[in-house]
């Protein structure tokens, strides 16, 4: 009986602790799926003859709920100060083997669920899914447990961007040019 009492306890406080980064914690099927829609939106491509600004408007949407079932929300964290931490793995392209995945931050309105603050914090290089939920999934960690994740940028194998070359920016939710090229 000690045994089943102990085997209980330890199996409920895993549950309890991996619980906090599990999208379906957080909302119900229906409502994870939603907001997924939301984020594809800021970080897929526009969809057919919009742009960067109107790809939120609302005749766009059914062009992101159509790319749904490329996407996963990994891991979800909603943190003390106020903003919720993701892991999404998103498709590269046309290719059927290779993803990349997506690291970023979000606050959302409380009754909503609308996202009204969103930032990628860094993407992986294109890789085999198996080995972008590998990295992926420590640099997720490193992310909840410290706040930021700033002494991994080097680590070229786990972080394409951003890099010396691009960086996130914020307002047009767009990854952009760090300085200027010269073309010799």
């Amino acid at each position: 009986m000690k045994h089943l009492f102990a085997f209980t306890f330890i199996l409920l406080f895993f549950t309890q602790c991996g619980s906090k980064k599990e999208p379906l914690q957080y909302f119900s099927e229906s409502e994870r799926d939603s907001l997924l829609t939301d984020m594809i939106t800021y970080v897929y491509v526009p969809a057919p003859y919009s742009n960067n600004q109107t790809k939120f408007d609302a005749k766009y949407r059914p062009f992101y709920i159509k790319s749904l079932p490329s996407f996963y929300l990994q891991n979800y964290f909603e943190a003390d100060n106020g903003y919720a931490y993701f892991f999404m793995i998103r498709p590269v392209g046309s290719s059927p083997v290779y993803r990349r995945g997506v690291l970023g931050k979000m606050k959302l309105d409380p009754k909503t669920h609308k996202i009204t603050e969103f930032e990628e914090i860094v993407n992986t290089p294109h890789m085999k899914e198996e080995e972008v939920r590998e990295k992926g999934q420590f640099l997720f960690n490193k992310l909840i447990e410290k706040g930021n994740i700033q002494e991994y940028l080097g680590m070229n194998q786990y972080i394409q961007w951003p890099d010396s070359t691009l960086k996130y920016d914020k307002p047009t939710h767009t990854w952009v040019s760090v300085g200027s090229f010269t073309i010799k």
